[in-house]
């Protein structure tokens, strides 16, 4: 727990250790980290009451990852990390006015963002004037009246971004993008934009829907399953059990990633004694060191050896049937994979041809396939192509529609998805704007609107004046830190719906609202009753999550009312829509039936999701083999191999998580799975490329990215560590690397910030 002095940077790193990382994840030490973070944080009678409702029918959904919840959830169906956020939001700690009264915004900015976070809960509307250097208490009804009066100022309402969250309940989504689109704008870019865009956007093209085409049985009756660039044991530990149950079931693990991640190699089960003391369970069968981004380049491989293993014994490998009555472009991308240059993908890969074929001889034999990917596939310029050509892997093999076989894009933030469905995003398509205009009265604007790359962008040139996120730490989450603080700083109103302090508070506008409001863990109790929201995750499912703590203040307002309070406000006397803001806000089932009458698959809304484990959405691919693309067809791409060049003396960046955070919430100091102690400063580096780059092991060092803006973007002070990544690789924790991903480094088709790829060099330190 940090000093309540405080403490900077500086002061952590200088106690970093660094350890051999483990071979092995979850297990006693698992256990142990979480019973001793809930209690640091809840207390021992306040942590019961809390991790007995994680993820049960009864409780509240975790605040955590989006992994699915089986249908009869485990008594403790939780994971490490999905306590510690729990402990986080749950916490007996406050950061109340009088805390805002003893520190400054200057003060405040020069801890690190693991001292902001132990704070603990907010508690009230905080308000920094212009001019001012410490926020002050203010009334819910000041704190909207400043919002509306900056909103209705403005010149067009596409000079307000209103940033959303995956942690939005999908009532309180629906009601914001509703707001957002009744006062004008589509400008509502969201943590999607940042993290599987790339996925939505090559779904899309490829299979007519944005979405993952598996199941949790699915996954559990594989026989073959892919993990690409993804780390389980951190991440989505609770997927380490359906991967467990698959291994058990006779599944063979294929995991690729520049790195060895230690929940795929041996998995402890601490929901099973045995499993938890013993030797625990190899995962991955094949472990396929690959270099970043050179995915594409692997699955083009793979894909070139099915149709040369078809070609030896026709009508074994590929499915015809399926691909000639289900999708097209099987000639084209034959013809393109048939030039395939070897040298291109030994460059690309770093991987043996042996290891190769000898995975394809896998996909080839194996009658039931998962392919299952993360962030490592969708932050690279060319995410797109990759996904594409996922996707043409499990076609050629007809893996798409059948049980025990799919795309399995593993979603982070509990609601991410859900929140898209719901309607938050930018470029929304024409029949959802005609039904939600339908419903309630009024024209939705039809031209697109800003992504979190073009709304940083917007602010930045003076094109956009107010800003408002509900939920997250925008600026630590962002690409770009520099860029990104620069951008809110030339906002006239900077507004914040959240539940703990994060640095994007501390980098205002002219003026600058905090307002708090309740977390998943807590009563919301409306005019009707008690309420409960609806979240969906990564397999489309949807389900119940009510809250059982008494909430942190009485002062704290749900993410509903907060919405329809702002709107009733700024929307007052508009006669084109038909909303009864007050009525909605007393009421979550009455926004249940508005999103069944809007959204396709939410038929019969509140009767369904009240059932154990709530239903699933449709998904045409999976339920019925049919493709809602263009054509009707599921298509088969052609995807440009385009080598990176990396000059000398540079090395590749992937930034990632340590175990001790969540997105950019930091819960502690370690990375018990690398090794890492009581610091996060470290960049991870192939001990011959710190030997050809003239550095030794603990050397500390700057990162500069270098970018054809021929702009400098450094992080200083990093240890750089001797660890098993490919040559020319390597890796270090967000958010501290977070300046070095330029702005306009952004994945084709997606826009997605490319923070798995970044050039840096190593710079000592004098």
């Amino acid at each position: 727990m940090p000093d309540e002095r405080g403490t900077d940077a500086a002061d952590e790193d200088a106690r970093l250790a660094l350890a051999p990382a483990p071979d092995h994840a979850a297990g006693v030490p698992a256990v142990l980290s979480a019973l001793r973070h809930a209690d640091a944080e809840m207390g021992p009678l306040r942590s019961v009451r809390a991790l007995a409702r994680i993820n049960q029918h009864d409780g509240f959904d975790c605040p955590g990852c989006a992994w699915p919840d089986p249908a009869d959830p485990h008594h403790a169906e939780f994971c490490e990390n999905g306590a510690k956020a729990v402990a986080e939001e749950a916490t007996r700690r406050r950061a109340d006015r009088d805390f805002f009264a003893a520190h400054t915004v200057e003060e405040l900015t020069a801890q690190s963002d693991y001292w902001l976070g132990k704070r603990g809960r907010l508690t009230e509307p905080m308000l920094l004037d212009a001019g001012a250097d410490r926020y002050r208490p203010v009334s819910w009804e000041d704190a909207l009246g400043i919002v509306a009066e900056e909103l209705c100022g403005l010149a067009t309402p596409d000079e307000a971004v209103f940033y959303t969250s995956g942690r939005t309940s999908n009532e309180a989504a629906f009601l914001y993008q509703l707001f957002v689109r009744a006062f004008g704008t589509n400008n509502l870019p969201d943590c999607s934009n940042l993290c599987h865009e790339s996925s939505g956007v090559a779904l899309t093209e490829t299979i007519g829907v944005g979405k993952g085409s598996v199941s949790l049985a699915d996954v559990e009756g594989a026989d073959l399953i892919f993990v690409v660039g993804q780390n389980p044991g951190t991440n989505h530990p609770r997927m380490l059990s359906a991967l467990e149950r698959a291994k058990r079931r006779g599944a063979r693990i294929v995991a690729v990633n520049p790195l060895r991640e230690a929940g795929l190699q041996r998995f402890k089960n601490p929901q099973r004694p045995l499993g938890a003391l013993g030797r625990g369970t190899q995962l991955a069968d094949v472990f396929l060191q690959i270099r970043l981004g050179g995915d594409l380049a692997l699955f083009k491989a793979l894909n070139r050896l099915l149709l040369d293993a078809e070609r030896l014994a026709p009508g074994t490998v590929l499915d015809r049937a399926f691909l000639y009555e289900r999708c097209e472009g099987l000639g084209p991308l034959t013809r393109e994979l048939d030039a395939l240059d070897w040298d291109d993908v030994d460059a690309a890969t770093g991987l043996a041809r042996e290891e190769i074929e000898a995975t394809a001889r896998l996909a080839a034999g194996a009658e039931r396939i998962v392919v299952c990917w993360a962030m490592g596939l969708t932050q690279h310029r060319h995410s797109v192509p990759t996904i594409r050509e996922v996707v043409n892997f499990l076609l050629l093999r007809g893996m798409i529609g059948r049980p025990g076989a799919g795309l399995c894009p593993v979603r982070g933030h509990s609601n991410v998805q859900g929140d898209r469905t719901m309607g938050i995003y930018e470029k929304p398509d024409a029949g959802f704007l005609a039904r939600l205009g339908s419903e309630f009265g009024f024209a939705p604007p039809t031209h697109h609107g800003h992504d979190v790359v073009e709304a940083i962008r917007a602010m930045r040139d003076g094109r956009a004046h107010v800003f408002l996120a509900m939920g997250g730490n925008f600026l630590m989450a962002a690409p770009d830190t520099d860029a990104t603080a620069a951008a809110l700083r030339r906002q006239r109103l900077t507004v914040h719906v959240s539940t703990k302090l994060n640095r994007s508070h501390l980098v205002t506008g002219r003026r600058a609202l905090i307002l708090p409001t309740l977390g998943r863990t807590e009563r919301d109790r409306q005019d009707s009753g008690e309420q409960f929201v609806t979240v969906e995750d990564s397999m489309s499912a949807v389900h119940s999550s009510r809250g059982r703590l008494v909430p942190a203040s009485a002062h704290l307002r749900s993410e509903v009312a907060i919405v329809c309070g702002l709107a009733q406000r700024v929307l007052d006397g508009d006669a084109r829509v038909r909303v009864d803001w007050p009525r909605l806000a007393g009421d979550y089932d009455r926004i249940r039936e508005r999103i069944a009458r809007v959204i396709p698959g939410f038929e019969d809304f509140n009767e369904r999701v009240r059932r154990p484990g709530g239903f699933v959405l449709p998904h045409a691919p999976r339920d019925r083999r049919r493709f809602t693309t263009p054509s009707g067809r599921a298509q088969l791409t052609v995807n440009e191999l385009e080598p990176l060049e990396l000059p000398e003396g540079r090395l590749l960046l992937q930034t990632l998580r340590s175990h001790d955070q969540y997105n950019t919430t930091i819960y502690g100091l370690n990375d018990r799975y690398r090794g890492v102690t009581a610091g996060r400063r470290v960049v991870f580096v192939n001990a011959a490329d710190l030997t050809a780059l003239g550095l030794a092991d603990g050397d500390v060092v700057d990162l500069v990215s270098e970018w054809r803006d021929g702009v400098e973007r450094r992080a200083e002070r990093f240890r750089a560590v001797a660890y098993d990544t490919p040559r020319g690789c390597a890796a270090a924790y967000y958010p501290e690397t977070n300046p070095l991903v330029p702005l306009d480094s952004t994945a084709v088709g997606s826009n997605t910030p490319t923070s798995k790829s970044v050039v840096v060099r190593l710079v000592p330190r004098a």
